[in-house]
């Protein structure tokens, strides 16, 4: 059981701390309109990705009850897809951290900008082939996936939103970025590795 959560923290955190427009959405929201829009940005991205995480989690375990032989055919291939990503990010060009410029309210960027990203819904498919379908009592883990995932949301895009152009600047020399994405990229490669030797 334990082995699960901490695959499930070190999954959701990785998910939540690397580059992408989330996060560099919520540097530049508290750079340019202060803490209270940045804040709102966290918060509206972070409850919509649990939704995601929910939704998800719900048809998945919907479609697992009407064919079971489904429930491996998602761990292996959302462990691919997340193997694959680890590589994404440990070969991605030190170059990519950029930041977009006009935002309007927070609230709403943030919430879209989750629900109409692809790899959102992707990454919580993912999470949920490995960490909630199978288990004995799915409903019940999903649930604490989707609490897991919203906690590290919180503070992946929170870091991003409070470090603002400090965190942004950090990792904008490219060895920093590059160690970053490396490091970040072992660490949901071994989440992922988690599952299957438990």
């Amino acid at each position: 059981m334990s082995s699960i959560i901490w695959g499930m923290l070190a999954f959701a955190l990785v998910g939540a701390a690397t580059p992408g427009p989330v996060n560099l959405i919520a540097t530049t929201t508290a750079v340019q309109r202060g803490s209270g829009e940045a804040f709102k940005l966290v918060l509206g991205a972070s409850l919509a990705y649990a939704m995601v995480v929910f939704l998800s989690g719900s048809v998945m375990q919907y479609l697992v009850n009407l064919v079971p032989v489904l429930h491996q055919v998602l761990r292996w291939l959302g462990s691919l897809f997340l193997l694959y990503l680890a590589y994404q990010i440990f070969t991605a060009p030190v170059n990519a951290l950029s930041s977009p410029s006009a935002l309007t309210s927070g609230w709403w960027v943030g919430s879209l900008t989750q629900l109409l990203n692809p790899k959102a819904w992707l990454v919580a498919m993912s999470g949920v082939s490995l960490y909630v379908l199978g288990q004995a009592e799915p409903q019940w883990w999903l649930w604490i996936f989707t609490l897991v995932s919203l906690v590290c949301c919180l503070i992946g895009v929170g870091l991003w939103a409070l470090t603002g152009r400090a965190f942004a600047s950090f990792l904008s020399k490219p060895s920093r970025l590059q160690l970053f994405n490396r490091t970040m990229a072992i660490v949901l490669a071994a989440s992922v590795s988690i599952i299957w030797i438990q």
